[in-house]
């Protein structure tokens, strides 16, 4: 049946019980740029909860992001995951629209069973909180609302369609994590982020080139002294994981952008940095 906002308190539940980062804003943001659609059953207990989930974001005509597949403890082996992504992918082929998503190691062999094929990689690393004190740079600057044509103009092409509503969520969420780098007027590069329920979620970052890369994270994890995440792209670490590392960030785990209806992943990731985070993009 479909999530509706009144079934936060459930999803957060979920998201907790993988030991997940989603908070209110992440589910109430994934619900209405999209679907969410759920299975509600009884426990033991006798309590009924909302027992799985699944969430489609379309983005543009030709193919829609599929997260939040999660059960919780209680109800798995029931068959609700592969339920919820049957039905979600059935919707998707009805439309004309293939299926991208961005799997765990855990998940991955469901999605394979399914259809879905491995494009490309990433990891994710987290950074502990630090002392606040440290100065910008000065080559990155706060977003404007006049840079959104040319932010749509860098990550349209890079991401494989607009989405721009999403971006614009992300940047009023956490306006310190929003900045740009331009080159002569121009705007060549961008990061925006989000809070979360463990730590703050850095990206997207898009930037062709990795000394703007640098200078884009740079200025942001002085802005961001608490706990963070940042999904990096397995082509862009050789330069950046280094410093990265030296600025105290440690691999978590790996995740496979996979796709369904489709032979490839949409978009040009070669000037993608930093994804969106598994649950967005």
């Amino acid at each position: 049946m479909p999530l509706r906002l009144q079934d936060l308190p459930g999803a957060l539940a979920l998201s907790l019980s993988a030991n997940w980062n989603q908070n209110e804003a992440d589910w109430r943001s994934m619900l209405t740029l999209g679907r969410g659609f759920g299975i509600h059953a009884a426990a033991d207990d006798g309590v009924t909860r909302l027992a799985a989930s699944v969430v489609v974001l379309p983005y543009g005509d030709d193919f829609a992001w599929v997260s939040m597949v999660l059960v919780l403890p209680a109800f798995r082996r029931r068959g609700y995951a592969s339920l919820l992504l049957r039905h979600a992918l059935a919707g998707l082929s009805a439309q004309g629209r293939a299926a991208v998503l961005d799997a765990t190691p855990a998940g991955h062999a469901v999605y394979v069973q399914e259809g879905f094929i491995d494009t490309w990689g990433f990891a994710r690393y987290r950074r502990e909180a630090r002392p606040d004190g440290a100065a910008m740079s000065g080559a990155t600057r706060p977003l404007r609302d006049a840079d959104w044509p040319a932010i749509e103009a860098l990550d349209t092409p890079a991401f494989g369609a607009n989405r721009g509503a999403l971006l614009r969520a992300l940047a009023q969420r956490l306006p310190l994590a929003a900045r740009v780098a331009e080159q002569g007027g121009r705007v060549i590069g961008f990061v925006l982020g989000r809070d979360g329920r463990e730590a703050t979620q850095v990206g997207p970052l898009i930037a062709a080139d990795d000394a703007v890369a640098h200078q884009l994270l740079a200025d942001t994890l002085v802005a961001l002294p608490g706990p963070l995440y940042l999904d990096l792209l397995d082509r862009r670490r050789a330069l950046l994981l280094p410093w990265l590392q030296a600025q105290g960030f440690q691999f978590q785990r790996p995740f496979t952008r996979m796709v369904h209806g489709r032979r490839d992943a949409p978009g040009d990731a070669a000037t993608i940095v930093l994804a969106a985070g598994p649950e967005l993009g």
